[in-house]
């Protein structure tokens, strides 16, 4: 799927945070892909229109950016093309909640990747996200739990969920795998889940599926894996500059290999 990334270099409309976009942009340069970053209401038709796939991000929410996402989302589905949504901080404010579910109710979504105060959310339970991060007591919980939520949200909304922890989840309702690669340092950088949803809507690119996130999830962790083992005694700043490195290098044959995934 990665050599296939490669070869086809998709073109990934984003329309994503400020925070975090020249990470996400840089990151899909690493692994192949085409980024393009346009969130104007007047152009995301035209630019979706000659794209592969659509990535949206409320990191940096306004009633601007809103009305693009929308618009854009609406014209991807009329064209068949795949749509990642990534609902950064959802039951952190009322107005970013509700704004979630406009999105849902707008737009179908071929995969959907949170963390589990997000989920929660999604499936109107009580959360207590922690800003943009998922709060220390939803981590805590134990795996079955977060497994019911991810399989609630791909039920409810007919979607590949994907719910990033300690260990990753991925389900499209029916189907769950449990991803162990990665790195705890991928928490201590801005961007490393927003990089991920990038990455997923150029996997979903070359293969619409449930195998495909699985293989896109573990790559992932592998690169945080290697990107931690170059670190040596240098910081954050190093480790987010290695995690995009080794996205140009991760391969096929490596999660083959090196993939901690689990069946069940």
């Amino acid at each position: 799927m990665i050599s296939k990334i490669k070869e086809k270099n998709p073109l990934i409309h984003n329309i994503t945070n400020y925070v975090t976009v020249n990470g996400v942009a840089n990151a899909l340069i690493s692994l192949g892909a085409s980024p393009v970053m346009a969130d104007s209401e007047f152009e995301v038709s035209d630019i979706v229109s000659i794209s592969n796939a659509l990535v949206i991000n409320i990191g940096t929410l306004n009633e601007r950016v809103l009305k693009s996402m929308i618009k854009a989302g609406i014209r991807a589905n009329e064209l068949g093309l795949p749509v990642v949504l990534d609902p950064v901080g959802a039951g952190a404010s009322l107005y970013r909640t509700q704004a979630v579910f406009e999105l849902l109710k707008s737009i179908k979504f071929s995969l959907i990747r949170l963390n589990i105060s997000e989920a929660k959310t999604l499936i109107n339970q009580t959360s207590t996200t922690n800003g943009v991060d998922a709060s220390q007591s939803d981590l805590n919980a134990d795996l079955s739990s977060a497994i019911s939520v991810a399989k609630n949200i791909s039920e409810k909304f007919n979607t590949i969920t994907v719910i990033s922890g300690k260990s990753d989840i991925i389900t499209n309702g029916k189907n769950i795998a449990i991803c162990d690669n990665g790195h705890e340092m991928m928490s201590k950088i801005t961007g490393s889940g927003c990089m991920l949803s990038a990455v997923l809507g150029a996997f979903m690119c070359v293969g619409d599926t449930f195998e495909t996130a699985v293989h896109g999830v573990s790559a992932y962790g592998i690169c945080g894996e290697r990107a931690f083992d170059k670190l040596g005694d240098n910081g954050n700043a190093t480790y987010a500059t290695l995690l995009i490195d080794e996205l140009a290098f991760v391969s096929d044959d490596d999660v083959v290999k090196f993939g901690k995934i689990r069946h069940i």
